[in-house]
Parts: C-alpha cells; sequence; structure tokens
C-alpha cells in the first residue's frame, strides 16, 4: 500500500537525531503540489553533486572544495536570490527553485547543503533573523556564507545584520552575535521553511495549501499549541468543524486566558451548529 504524504513527512521527522533535511524539505512541497517526482527530483540534485565530486582531487581540502562549490553552484548552475518576487511561493518549494534557479535564502541554503553533504563538505545551517545563513567550520575558524550568493561574511557585517532585533544595552551585541551563530537543527530549519510558506498562503487565502502546511506544522512542532490553534482555523475556513472544534477546543483548554481566546470561543457555537447540518 502506498503510504499517503503527511505520513510519509511524519516518518521523516520522527527522529530527532536522524532527520534528512532535504528530503523532508520535498516533503514539504509536496504538501502543496502531490504530484511531485520525488525520485526524479533527487536525481538532479545527485547528479549535480556526481559532476562537483568528479572535480576533486582526493587531497582537496574543505576550503578548496567551498570555492569549487561556490563557482558550480553561483556561476555555473547560475542559483541566487529572486529579487524581483521574493514572496513567489515557489521560492520556498526546492522543486521549483531547481527549476527556476531562483529561491529565498533558505530554500538555497537547503539545496546547498545537501550538494555539499555529497561531496563531504559539512555546511550547516544558521537560522538568522530574517536572513538565513549557512557555516562551515575550518581548522582557521568559522566561515560564514550568504546562501544569496555564496559571500562570506565579515563579523562587522553580521552585527550590522543583527543590530535591529536585538537591545544593545540589554545584550552585548559580541554575545547576541555568537548566539545567532549557532547551528540550526533540521526540525528549526523545516519550522522556518513552512513558517514561511504559512505567511504566504494565508496572504492569498489558499487554504487549502494552507492546511497542508499546519498539518505538517501540528506534526513536527506537537508541542507547539498554537499551530493546533491555527490547524483548526484553518479547518474552519474550509467548513469542516468537527476538526475545528477538536483543535480549537483542545487549544483553549490549554491557553484559557490567551489573548485570543475570546475571540476564538466565539466561534464555537457557529461550529458546533454547523457540525448538526447534514453533509
Amino acid at each position: 500500500m502506498m503510504i499517503q504524504p503527511l505520513d510519509y513527512f511524519a516518518t521523516l521527522v520522527s527522529q530527532d537525531d536522524a532527520i534528512p533535511l532535504f528530503e523532508a524539505a520535498l516533503a514539504v512541497a509536496q504538501g502543496i503540489d502531490e504530484r511531485l517526482d520525488f525520485g526524479a527530483t533527487q536525481a538532479i540534485v545527485d547528479n549535480f553533486a556526481v559532476t562537483l565530486q568528479r572535480r576533486l582531487a582526493p587531497d582537496t581540502t574543505d576550503i578548496q572544495k567551498l570555492r569549487l562549490l561556490n563557482q558550480f553552484f553561483y556561476r555555473e548552475l547560475g542559483f541566487g536570490g529572486n529579487v524581483n518576487h521574493f514572496y513567489d511561493i515557489g521560492n520556498s518549494l526546492l522543486p521549483q527553485v531547481i527549476a527556476t534557479r531562483r529561491g529565498i535564502p533558505i530554500s538555497l541554503a537547503v539545496l546547498y547543503m545537501e550538494i555539499a553533504q555529497q561531496i563531504g563538505l559539512q555546511v550547516k545551517g544558521i537560522a538568522f533573523p530574517d536572513h538565513f545563513l549557512m557555516r562551515l567550520s575550518v581548522p582557521s575558524g568559522e566561515i560564514i556564507l550568504d546562501p544569496l550568493s555564496g559571500i562570506s561574511l565579515t563579523r562587522e557585517a553580521l552585527e550590522e545584520w543583527l543590530l535591529p532585533y536585538i537591545e544593545p544595552a540589554e545584550e552585548p551585541l559580541k554575545s547576541a552575535l555568537a548566539h545567532h551563530l549557532h547551528a540550526a537543527h533540521p526540525r528549526e530549519i523545516l519550522a522556518r521553511m513552512l513558517r514561511n510558506l504559512k505567511a504566504i498562503l494565508i496572504e492569498d487565502g489558499n487554504w487549502e495549501a494552507f492546511l497542508a502546511v499546519q498539518q505538517r506544522l501540528v506534526i513536527l512542532l506537537p508541542d507547539d499549541i498554537t499551530e493546533r490553534r491555527d490547524r483548526g482555523l484553518a479547518y474552519a475556513n474550509l467548513l469542516r468543524p468537527q476538526p475545528a472544534l477538536q483543535d480549537l477546543e483542545t487549544y483553549l483548554a490549554k491557553r484559557p486566558y490567551a489573548s485570543d481566546a475570546a475571540m476564538l470561543r466565539e466561534k464555537l457555537p457557529g461550529l458546533r451548529e454547523a457540525r448538526k447540518r447534514p453533509g
């Protein structure tokens, strides 16, 4: 029996220490387009890695690998930021990013890190505020990379980017920067990708796709009750009162004094009445 897309995603993210980031990110895209051909998409990326691997000598250092990967990824393949249509949903879906060679920092980073891993380069993601980054540890220190260009970022540039997101009087800039440069866990990266999609879809009013995203967020972050609430709201907008009630009542039981509790309680009678109507 063929496994359902949602069950497949749940399987991929079930073990905290063994989440295959690239495959799980493809499963995020499958939530938006169930026609996605996993094998074909993975084969394209594997071919990228094989092409690059053939150029590497056995004694190629990590710094040399990084330079070759940047040349290949940004110049030869032409990947870069979709600056003219930054909020296009395709920028967050890996198959479209691969097809168009355009994306946003986090989607480009996930693709870049997959190729890097296949050539033996341990590039990690950094969930930096407002702009996802990448990190490579080498004997001389840490190299911080911008996924839009592959450019190595200086401490001064990183501090300037971070400054709008902290209160320097309360948190010294140096320690704040160190905190924000830790390697992100795959679960954290996937949650950020899903929330990017969520923000776009709610603007578009695409509740079917929004629900697909929310279902994955609930699976990915089972202890985050706000994601359960948002799934309930998606069900309500899709006129599915029974699951909407289950999610919203669960949220209100756990957060009876939340700032949105009164607004949500006002929805419950209408949902209960709708549940009684013949389908």
